[in-house]
């Protein structure tokens, strides 16, 4: 098909565009692709793609569609448009039917001219259209809509052959759906971006149907969706991976000499991405107490360094409290596993499963305040106890609590997953534990130094995720729960629910630790906006 398998892979620019990555991670993501058997199956048979429905349209407009650099993915396609001057476009969009009898809105994404350019797609006279969201195995009918600069339309069809995807894991392409949406539910999204610990992030929609996946680093834990792209970080060094949803896919070193690897989650920063990493400095581990901010650039920059050990260890010290009890290098004393940014006091929130939820100010990393289970051992710490919140009666405290976010009505809420301290020292208190797990919300007030749990989601109290798991909102205040370890860590729940926390949907995948579905989050393919 004219191209080198490099760029059938969207590794155009091996060299030039992987900025310093190991060789070695080039070939983890060809050997990827193969685990992926559909991407092989693509490779040999094509996609075939038809125009239908042109009798009506301008002569201007491109009728023909080419399948070249199909083997990305069976869930990505090009569609190649000639015949006209392009830089008389604006912008495009495309629509991707949904399967008859599907709850799930269309795929509905659209590119500016200038967002297509500056990613090659733009030549003389015809431009590239990468289709992404398709279904495996199927013909896809899909739209695409060209708006010119004088505001005229550009209509055309076509239909997309795609080939059938073998899931290597027999996990995502198999799910147990325990309740299926039913038509004309409520719910705020359509979509759900699965962060795995088998390979490449998965995309699939509320019908429970696989959208895209595509040749990526075996581990997406660590990782962010924005625009049209996962941020990946590495799961065994300080690599960053770029991967678009055309299957270009990008890795750059971080410039830290400490930052070993990544662990754990990758949320949207004030100036970049927060992310937890493990360092070393001297021969002393830091096991995964440490959050940047990293810039997404080339080359990469990190504009933002937490040392909660450092922070915490200087505070305690200053107040008089021996914190080498409590901080306590070469042990996973504080296991970050989120962190977000908070625009209404310039603060940073990290989640430490061990401890508590801390806040910290932006700029200077000062403490100012700590909502934890007043049980456990970081609690015997007056100058600690002296940050903690005054959680109302009745309310459930964090404990070993995941996916931290702020929501629509300015709620810090979370995974409640309920699972004492596993890494106190011999002794000391692992605080309270619960049977159940439970998607919790606060309302803090940092003057009073008090916090009201405003609801709970619990289920009934009948699942336990003790480790990993999330919850995110969506819009109209629905939520998509992601039980990560259920069932005695054998299977993963993906639940959504609407503004009322009732149940409208919930697929069963089975699972072993949390590979399956570390965390899980809504993504917005049926209304994507890709500007630059």
């Amino acid at each position: 098909m004219g191209h080198s398998p490099l760029k059938m892979f969207g590794l155009v620019e091996p060299f030039g565009a992987f900025c310093g990555m190991r060789l070695m991670s080039v070939f983890k993501l060809l050997a990827f692709s193969a685990r992926w058997r559909c991407t092989h199956r693509v490779l040999c048979l094509g996609v075939v793609i038809a125009p239908i429905g042109l009798s009506g349209c301008s002569s201007t407009a491109a009728t023909n569609a080419d399948p070249t650099n199909a083997a990305v993915s069976p869930f990505i396609s090009f569609l190649h448009l000639d015949g006209f001057d392009p830089f008389s476009v604006t912008k495009l969009q495309y629509t991707i039917a949904p399967k008859p009898g599907s709850v799930t809105k269309p795929v509905l994404v659209e590119y500016s001219i200038s967002a297509l350019a500056a990613r090659g797609y733009v030549g003389k006279n015809s431009l590239t259209v990468p289709v992404f969201g398709l279904y495996a195995g199927y013909a896809n009918q899909v739209s695409v809509e060209l708006v010119r600069d004088d505001g005229g339309l550009i209509p055309r069809q076509f239909i997309i052959q795609t080939a059938e995807c073998v899931d290597p894991s027999g996990i995502y392409s198999q799910p147990n759906v325990v309740t299926p949406r039913a038509p004309g539910s409520t719910l705020g999204f359509d979509f759900i971006f699965i962060k795995s610990g088998l390979g490449s992030p998965v995309i699939i929609d509320t019908d429970g149907e696989i959208r895209w996946v595509a040749p990526a680093p075996p581990n997406s834990t660590a990782s962010a969706f924005t625009g049209d792209e996962f941020i990946i970080g590495d799961q065994s060094q300080p690599t960053v991976y770029t991967l678009r949803l055309d299957g270009n896919i990008r890795g750059s070193q971080l410039p830290s000499s400490i930052d070993t690897d990544f662990n754990h989650n990758i949320d949207q920063g004030k100036n970049g991405f927060l992310a937890e990493v493990d360092a070393s400095s001297g021969g002393v581990k830091s096991i995964q107490s440490n959050v940047i901010e990293f810039k997404d650039s080339i080359p990469i920059s990190i504009p933002s360094h937490w040392d909660l050990a450092a922070i915490l260890g200087s505070y305690m010290s200053s107040r008089g409290d021996d914190a080498a009890a409590f901080v306590r290098p070469g042990v996973d004393w504080f296991h970050s596993n989120a962190a977000i940014y908070d625009p209404r006091d310039d603060s940073v929130i990290v989640s430490s499963r061990e401890n508590f939820v801390i806040k910290l100010d932006y700029s200077t990393g000062a403490i100012i305040w700590i909502l934890g289970d007043p049980t456990k051992y970081w609690y015997t710490f007056p100058s600690l106890r002296a940050k903690a919140l005054t959680l109302a009666p009745g309310g459930l405290y964090p404990i070993g609590q995941h996916a931290l976010s702020i929501t629509s009505d300015g709620l810090l809420m979370l995974f409640n997953d309920g699972l004492w301290s596993l890494s106190q020292p011999a002794g000391a208190p692992a605080g309270e534990g619960r049977t159940y797990s439970a998607v919790s919300a606060y309302a803090i007030n940092g003057k009073s130094m008090t916090a009201q749990n405003v609801w709970n989601y619990d289920a009934g109290r009948t699942i336990f995720s003790p480790i990993c798991s999330s919850a995110y909102e969506a819009a109209g205040k629905s939520i998509l729960v992601d039980y990560a370890v259920a069932d005695n860590y054998t299977k993963a729940l993906l639940v959504g629910l609407d503004s009322n926390h009732d149940v409208v949907f919930e697929f069963e995948y089975a699972n072993s630790g949390c590979s399956t579905s570390w965390n899980a989050q809504p993504i917005a393919l049926d209304n994507l906006h890709i500007d630059q």
